[in-house]
């Protein structure tokens, strides 16, 4: 018989950081350890393997890593193992080894696949090698971590993009798409578990299958995807905008499960600036690719990344992404500060702009932002949508809350509802008026419907 007392150390606690792309890297390394038979620990202090799948991006990015790994060996028991796995290891390996001798092992970005070694190892050591993640479900076991209802759907890795302040095709190499069988097989596997919204990702899915010289490849696999029978939201993140043709404008239109948005990441409105960023789109055409999409999607919300300080940015350059902030109608906007990366090619750079202006410049953006949000926003008040009401807010159980097919998980707003009488159980798509808007938010009640649709998955009442 077992003595229950004997510690198998077999206990692990897992922390995810940076984008989706790394989440879907971090649930692959979780069914790997599942899979072996480790128990997941939810306490860090419980746990023998301490997990840190780290985001090496951006400067702010990896501060938060070196912060996370500092309060973790602080939080840990004398006998438990730290593991630093993902991007920042794969540029920043021997930075962490100093900063944190104990660390047990280093496992970079395309080396995850590996942490059954690490685990397993008995001693101190590292797999930081020149392969680039290419992670295949169905080849590969995956945890999802996000909640029952919705999923990642990586199709590629890497890019083949060279925008000037990036360090991503360093890290994570050139592009790699999966085939798009491989895609369709993952799909209908995430169908099968009950996902209701799978959200396909890449660095762009406007490249994918161009590192095979296909044309078109995206428009067809989306096709693909819609031959699969059944109730879904698919969901598009990152698609730049000299990638969006008319082909895929009538697949995204020809199908109301396709959501109405997009992530479309334009960086900058001035010319000057574009073309300094290596981007391969201007002005002109920008504000053509939003005019056709408003009149081909006339319901689409679009959201985009902006960045200022980059080097060189002039006063009256800066002015100018402020107007198109305010004129251009967008739904959701990311901001962002030139951060200096010393293998981005914008690091070579005169003209750096200081970090002071950066900042103001920022927070000037920000409140153009917020404002022209509200008044965005406002347009939908006296709509009907239909909604997929998720849970409890966090900040109170006398409401709810719910997004409608305009609003990405984690990084857009959601609907804060006030008056939920009619709601039966989560995971149903209702119908939502909007009666009210709270900055980024919408704010709602549910309508009784004759048709509530029930999602694949049924969520309890009493989880949020």
């Amino acid at each position: 018989m077992f003595d229950r007392n004997v510690d198998f150390q077999n206990k692990f606690h897992f922390t995810s950081l940076g984008c989706a792309r790394n989440l879907v890297d971090s649930e692959v390394m979780i069914g790997l350890l599942l899979k072996a038979g480790y128990e997941h620990a939810p306490d860090v202090r419980d746990a023998d393997y301490i997990v840190v799948n780290t985001c090496g991006f951006l400067e702010a990015s990896r501060q938060e890593g070196i912060e996370t790994i500092r309060f973790l060996f602080l939080q840990k028991k004398e006998s438990a193992k730290v593991i630093v796995a993902g991007c920042m290891v794969q540029k920043h390996s021997e930075e962490l080894k100093a900063a944190f001798p104990a660390i047990h092992y280093l496992l970079g970005s395309g080396d995850v696949e590996k942490i059954l070694q690490a685990v397993q190892s008995g001693q101190e050591g590292k797999a930081v090698s020149n392969a680039r993640s290419y992670l295949e479900w169905g080849e590969v076991p995956r945890v999802l971590s996000t909640p029952k209802h919705y999923a990642y759907l990586k199709i590629a890795e890497g890019c083949k993009k060279r925008c000037a302040f990036c360090i991503i095709p360093t890290i994570k190499g050139s592009l790699r798409s999966k085939t798009e069988a491989q895609v369709v097989k993952e799909f209908r596997a995430l169908l099968s578990q009950g996902v209701f919204e799978i959200i396909l990702i890449a660095q762009d899915l406007g490249d994918f299958g161009k590192d095979r010289k296909e044309k078109g490849a995206l428009a067809r696999l989306l096709r693909e995807l819609l031959k699969v029978e059944g109730n879904f939201w698919l969901r598009l993140l990152y698609l730049y905008p000299d990638e969006i043709d008319d082909e895929l404008i009538e697949v995204m239109r020809s199908d109301s499960r396709i959501c109405r948005y997009l992530d479309m990441p334009i960086q900058h409105i001035n010319d000057r600036v574009l073309q300094a960023m290596h981007r391969a789109t201007s002005k002109e055409q920008i504000l053509e690719i939003l005019s056709k999409l408003r009149h081909r999607v006339p319901d689409i919300a679009i959201r985009t990344s902006l960045m200022v300080g980059f080097p060189g940015e002039r006063e009256e350059e800066f002015e100018e992404l402020v107007h198109f902030v305010k004129k251009a109608s967008l739904d959701h906007v990311g901001i962002f500060q030139f951060s200096l990366e010393k293998e981005a090619y914008a690091a070579k750079l005169p003209d750096q702009i200081s970090e002071e202006v950066k900042q103001a410049r920022f927070e000037k953006l920000v409140q153009a932002q917020l404002k022209a949000v509200r008044k965005q926003n406002q347009k939908r008040v006296g709509q009907t949508v239909r909604a997929l009401v998720e849970g409890f807010h966090p900040e109170s159980n006398l409401l709810l809350r719910a997004r409608h097919q305009g609003q990405c998980p984690e990084i857009d707003g959601q609907i804060i509802i006030n008056d939920g009488r009619f709601v039966k159980t989560f995971g149903v798509l209702y119908d939502v008026e909007i009666t009210d808007v709270a900055d980024y938010d919408l704010i709602g009640r549910v309508i009784p419907s004759k048709n509530p649709r029930k999602l694949p998955c049924k969520l309890s009442l009493i989880s949020s």
